[in-house]
């Protein structure tokens, strides 16, 4: 299917480009992004990606993985039941949604594409997404964010006086996305039209898939020292210093003996500025933990591996080392489809579709001005904030507005499904993509129809 859609794309934007005029900008515009792709999105992402990849091999070595798995084994055999209960692959999968319900956008994606490699392991099909590898690009095509930390940045600096009003209309959207994406993938699933096909005998000796394979193999079973009590109360005096510093960060007069110059609070004065304490005190609470998850994940999980026996260096590095492969991967995909969908907003198809859909969906009651935004959000995430932006300051309709908050409800519990499906799938060299664009698309619409039904509902 995405072989169809990539090439619609192209001849729609240059048969449009030839009749507005605008084949000069529409050539313009495809190198610079080709360039970008590589430069402002790969090249950055390797670095994050050696971050976190390495933090996931010290997790994995140290057997925190696979406890991770263990305990959420009833309801991931529900959703991957192709995925054995004990493969790395759970708790890698585990880790990314934790890491896209806090918000941590620069952790999720790393996680996710090391799971999804661990799940390659699995795939009988190489070039083809398997099952479980749809299921999971559909939750994180509507992953549940419990503090859409972008969208209310952008509210607080447009001047709004509740910038947080939206947030449970996003959660409650989200999570119908979600569990329609699911539904929906699980249904496809079992079409013939979706079956994957029989595998090629010759895609064992494949070089590149050889390599992939080796890359992503599994470790080796460590031998791991035991938790004696020492090692435990050292995690424990841990987890209690960062509970420590949530109080204090959290409650401004927790601690008035510490002097202001050491006092937490006083140094992350802005990040409640918008938020008194005696308001929204789960919405403060979650923003603080946002705040501390990935500094509490940087120092737990090495000093858990050391306690377990693990070279924390060397594991950290040999974990580190996949990311520079992986970019090398990515690239293609990235580069071929955010080259088209430029072409596309190039070439004037996006506002020619808006300008003809608007007075259709008027008369049902969807907003026009929020079709721009709709249109792009699961193509080009950078393109949705920039219309996001725009029109919570527009005159006339404000950050407070019913608008807005329609606005960023959409913006905070959708997602920019092509682009994961591409980073994702282009990572373990997936070229058939079966019902995964179907799947996450479902998951979007859904979410898109909930939040203009509960912001109506609630404000």
């Amino acid at each position: 299917m995405l072989n169809w859609i990539w090439l619609a794309f192209l001849l729609i934007a240059v048969l449009v480009g030839g009749f507005t005029g605008q084949l000069d900008p529409l050539t313009k515009g495809a190198f610079e992004t080709a360039k970008d792709a590589v430069m402002k999105l790969a090249l950055p992402l390797t670095g994050l990606m050696a971050v976190w990849l390495g933090m996931m091999r010290l997790a994995e070595r140290g057997g925190l993985v696979q406890i991770i798995a263990r305990v959420l084994r009833p309801l991931l055999r529900r959703l991957f039941p192709d995925v054995p209960p004990e493969h790395p692959a759970m708790g890698a999968m585990v880790m990314n949604m934790a890491a896209n319900m806090l918000g941590l956008g620069n952790a999720a994606t790393p996680l996710g594409l090391r799971a999804m490699s661990l799940l390659q392991q699995l795939n009988p099909r190489k070039d083809t997404a398997s099952n479980a590898m749809v299921t999971f690009l559909a939750i994180n095509t509507a992953s549940i964010q419990l503090l859409p930390t972008t969208a209310i940045s952008y509210l607080i600096l447009a001047g709004a006086k509740d910038a947080t009003s939206f947030v449970p209309a996003a959660i409650l959207a989200t999570t119908l996305g979600l569990t329609c994406g699911i539904l929906m993938s699980k249904f496809l699933e079992r079409l013939p039209m979706f079956a994957p096909e029989p595998p090629d005998p010759r895609a064992a000796s494949d070089t590149a898939t050889a390599q992939i394979a080796e890359e992503n193999a599994a470790p080796a079973e460590p031998e791991l020292a035991p938790l004696t009590m020492g090692r435990q109360l050292i995690l424990w005096l841990h987890t209690l210093l960062f509970a420590f510093m949530f109080l204090v960060i959290y409650v401004p007069d927790a601690m008035d003996w510490i002097p202001r110059m050491l006092h937490a609070s006083w140094h992350y004065a802005d990040l409640f500025k918008d938020m008194p304490l005696e308001q929204k005190p789960l919405l403060r609470a979650l923003r603080t933990v946002s705040l501390m998850a990935i500094p509490w994940l940087l120092t737990f999980l090495p000093l858990y591996a050391t306690l377990r026996g693990v070279k924390v260096y060397e594991q950290f590095t040999d974990g580190a080392k996949e990311a520079f492969a992986t970019a090398t991967r990515i690239i293609p995909f990235l580069v071929a489809m955010l080259v088209s969908i430029r072409m596309l907003g190039d070439a004037g198809v996006i506002k020619a579709v808006t300008d003809t859909l608007g007075p259709w969906l008027a008369r049902i009651g969807f907003p026009v001005d929020l079709l721009p935004m709709v249109l792009l959000r699961p193509l080009s995430g950078s393109a949705t904030l920039g219309v996001f932006v725009e029109l919570i300051n527009r005159p006339g309709v404000g950050p407070d507005s019913m608008l807005a908050k329609m606005a960023s409800t959409i913006f905070g519990s959708t997602e920019t499904t092509f682009y994961v499906l591409t980073v994702y799938f282009g990572s373990v060299a997936i070229r058939k993509t079966r019902h995964a664009i179907l799947a996450g698309l479902t998951a979007d619409t859904v979410a898109v129809i909930a939040s203009i039904a509960l912001c109506r509902l609630l404000f």
